[in-house]
């Protein structure tokens, strides 16, 4: 089935960009330049996937990003020549799948395209067990294990581990974990660095090189996702 993509991109020059390289992957291709024409083709048009850029000359591009999100789960990546990390955060605490800054590389982006579709694909048909390479999660009986062994975590450490499985590839920002884990009363910074700390000295082979949970400097973390293999 071709995916049919939506940009959302004011650039002209971006936008015969994304054209060319989009086309060469055999997507279908929509673009616009404003907010209020993006609202009103996802109302005529099925669309798959959106690329947006924040900078937009009529809605403010997280303010377009709340209004999309709150009427569907199409997958989401922000393209914006916006650095600061409180964007990202605000960003994909708004619902963005994922926040790739200009300039960018087309091998980075579609990378994080192709997980993006497969984070969608992963929640239409998830099934009670996930496996990450040497990692097996079992939300049935709250187990999470290494290489078939079960790994002995806290109740906090498991709804952590819980919450980057079921987000798998994407970032987690800070609060949103925080509010996942511990709800209303959200944990401070000092605790969720200690029970990753902890977790990472349970999951990872060296803790300074991380090959699962990789630390998003200043917004969160993110579970990094390997090839599905066999579950226990």
């Amino acid at each position: 089935m071709q995916r049919h993509f939506l940009l959302i991109e004011d650039d002209s020059n971006i936008v015969d960009f994304m054209e060319v390289v989009l086309q060469r992957e055999h997507y279908n291709f929509t673009s616009v330049g404003t907010g209020m024409e993006a609202l009103m083709l996802l109302q005529e048009e099925t669309i798959d996937f959106i690329l947006l850029d924040l900078g937009l000359p009529d809605i403010d591009g997280m303010e377009l990003l709340k209004i999309i999100r709150k009427r569907m789960n199409t997958p989401i990546i922000v393209i914006s020549a916006r650095k600061d990390e409180q964007d990202k955060v605000q960003a994909l605490d708004l619902g963005a799948d994922d926040y790739v800054t200009k300039p960018f590389s087309t091998n980075e982006l579609f990378a994080r395209i192709r997980t993006a579709l497969r984070h969608m694909e992963t929640a239409s048909f998830r099934s009670s067990i996930l496996v990450n390479k040497e990692l097996t999660i079992d939300f049935d009986k709250k187990i999470l294990y290494k290489n078939k062994k079960e790994i002995h975590l806290t109740k906090n450490e498991y709804r952590i581990m819980a919450v980057m499985f079921k987000n798998l590839g994407k970032v987690v920002t800070y609060d949103t974990l925080t509010s996942e884990v511990w709800g209303p009363i959200a944990a401070d910074a000092q605790t969720l660095r200690v029970n990753i700390s902890n977790i990472r000295k349970k999951i990872e082979t060296n803790t300074l090189q991380p090959e699962y949970l990789i630390t998003e400097i200043g917004v969160g973390y993110r579970l990094r996702e390997y090839p599905t293999e066999t579950s226990i």
